[in-house]
């Protein structure tokens, strides 16, 4: 489904007449995902026609196998006798249905709370004014952010990344999946306490964040492991994105304080990243973090610190280097 926080606006067939275009605080149209990969998300309906579907066409794609290519569509048109704005929704021929509040339909009128059901998918169409949008919005980042470390969780990045990968597939472009963990992070535990090993975690979020480009997006698998894609990246500038993850994570100074000492204290911890390329290495998302995580464990088993892509032939990072001390 395309839509996220910055620019979630599904691209329509045309713009809505001018007398129906809504003023800054009135209430709009939209549907608020209730079941499916972006929970809680509000979609607007800015256009007079708006496809639902899970081609990669559609104006607002449904990452789902039950929903057809180009599954239903949601018109807005203006009642001649009061001037009032309505609101109407067609099945486009799906191969298994569109129900609305339950009901299998082939054009129905749609009313503020019903529920479309897309496949697995459910949407409520509602009527949102801003502060009913920003609610919206914030619930979604609650949802899919790790609360630790500010980066996506596990299942939001599995639909970004399925995201991408159909951009990609469609536009002829690489992308590269990279899967991260900390070394050794036991010890941290161990020797520091766990206030300051979930401290280490949520420094190595914003470490991380720091070290990739803008628009590449990372997550926090669980644990100590994390995840990355970087958008239009061959091996070559995966390899790069990398080295600028596991040299940042080794140079940085995480504060610490033993247990059994006093004053302000450091510690330094490494990672080791495994690297897997579309669409050299495979085409399918879920191969691909299957790829690079094989990847993450020839770096482990190798000496930990240092990078390994799935394919031999790659160059990548000899051996581990000695951490920065001061």
């Amino acid at each position: 489904m395309t839509s996220n926080d910055n620019d979630d606006r599904p691209v329509g067939t045309g713009p809505l007449p001018d007398a129906a275009k809504p003023l800054h605080g009135e209430r709009r149209p939209a549907l608020v995902s209730l079941r499916g990969e972006l929970l809680a998300v509000s979609i607007p309906l800015e256009r007079d026609e708006v496809t639902l579907g899970r081609a990669l066409e559609a104006d607002v794609r449904i990452n789902d196998s039950r929903a057809s290519r180009l599954h239903a569509r949601i018109e807005t048109e203006r009642n001649p006798l009061n001037g009032e704005l309505r609101f109407k929704i067609t099945d486009l021929g799906s191969t298994n249905g569109t129900l609305v509040n339950g009901q299998l339909l082939t054009e129905m009128r749609l009313n503020e709370g019903d529920k479309i059901a897309i496949g697995d998918h459910l949407f409520r169409f509602d009527m949102l004014d801003d502060i009913d949008r920003e609610f919206q919005q914030q619930i979604h980042r609650l949802l899919a952010h790790d609360e630790l470390t500010g980066l996506l969780t596990s299942k939001s990045f599995f639909s970004e990344l399925r995201r991408e990968a159909g951009r990609a597939e469609a536009e002829s472009l690489p992308f590269c999946v990279l899967m991260m963990d900390l070394d050794h992070f036991k010890a941290v535990n161990d020797t520091y306490g766990h206030l300051v090993g979930s401290q280490t975690l949520e420094a190595i979020g914003a470490v991380i964040k720091r070290a990739l480009r803008a628009g590449d997006v990372a997550a926090r698998f669980g644990g100590e492991e994390f995840a990355a894609f970087l958008l239009d990246a061959d091996y070559a500038q995966g390899l790069v994105a990398a080295e600028r993850v596991r040299s940042a994570v080794q140079e940085h100074d995480f504060p610490a304080v033993r247990q059994d000492a006093a004053g302000d204290q450091t510690h330094h911890i490494t990672i080791s990243v495994g690297i897997a390329a579309f669409p050299d290495d495979a085409r399918d998302p879920i191969h691909l973090i299957e790829l690079a995580d094989a990847a993450l464990y020839r770096a482990k088993r190798s000496g930990r610190n240092r990078i390994c892509a799935y394919r031999h032939s790659i160059a990548a990072t000899e051996g581990p280097l000695p951490p920065r001390r001061k």
